[in-house]
């Protein structure tokens, strides 16, 4: 498949990450037209994490995207929380995995709520907190919202991991989530290997990443993704160096950011 195809039409310094001798004056080419800019487990700096309200409160903010955790109950229901531990004041604190959906605390999210709540005009980045999970991801997904399918983004260390799932769907977004020094072979080889299973993303923390690696992971049409930037002159630098998503728990800043870097 086509580049244009999978994500739409599309439009090396040595300066390693952003800021640092001056950050980036001039933009560098991106491979998504429209850069995401995920509210990191909702709008986390304004509201609490993981939660309904701060999903929306996003979305409100300008966030194009929300990110979240995905976790699988022990009777088979996908929910959003990022440390996956019940902790209850009467017992043992007890992984999700080993709890009904009935017994988890009101706070705590499905993803069919999600939809419910925020309808599907955005893009959704769901780090996999088990083997298991991205299956019922997916069929809750083509289940609830199909037209979201395209523009859900499913994040987990395991290239292999990442690789099983393409067959479930072929318009599902598959991001490595990594870091540069666990690239034993190094970057070049990393992307030439999500290239070849058809893993759409690299998503890496902030300081990994720099103009030139950003122009590698495109040439090898895989999308640069970039995750804890919280300040707004970090994520200009950010979008300046041509990284097509960023990650942050002020959605305001991200909007304000991509504009002032130019759009």
């Amino acid at each position: 498949m086509r580049l244009n195809e999978r994500f739409g039409p599309s439009p090396p310094r040595s300066v390693h990450a952003y800021g640092h001798n001056g950050g980036v004056q001039q933009r560098l080419p991106r491979l998504l037209e429209v850069p995401i800019t995920f509210g990191h487990r909702g709008a986390k700096g304004y509201l609490p994490e993981n939660t309904l309200a701060g999903f929306e409160l996003a979305l409100k903010l300008g966030a194009n995207g929300l990110e979240s955790d995905a976790w699988l109950t022990a009777d088979g229901v996908v929910v959003l929380d990022h440390d996956g531990i019940v902790r209850s004041r009467m017992r043992r604190s007890r992984p999700i995995g080993t709890v009904r959906r009935d017994e988890l605390p009101p706070h705590i999210p499905t993803l069919v709520e999600l939809f419910e709540r925020c309808g599907g005009d955005f893009h959704l980045s769901l780090d996999l907190k088990d083997e298991l999970v991205g299956r019922a991801v997916i069929e809750t997904t083509r289940r609830l919202v199909p037209h979201i399918v395209d523009r859900l983004w499913l994040c987990h260390p395991g290239v292999q991991l990442l690789a099983d799932l393409r067959a479930l769907d072929p318009a599902v977004k598959l991001v490595n989530s990594t870091r540069l020094k666990a690239m034993k072979r190094g970057p070049e080889a990393r992307a030439a290997t999500l290239a070849e299973l058809q893993i759409d993303a690299v998503n890496m923390h902030y300081t990994d990443w720099s103009g030139g690696l950003t122009t590698l992971f495109h040439r090898f049409e895989r999308v640069a993704f970039s995750w804890d930037l919280h300040y707004e002159h970090l994520l200009i630098d950010a979008f300046r160096m041509g990284v097509d998503g960023v990650f942050s728990d002020f959605p305001d800043r991200m909007v304000d950011a991509l504009s002032a870097s130019g759009g």
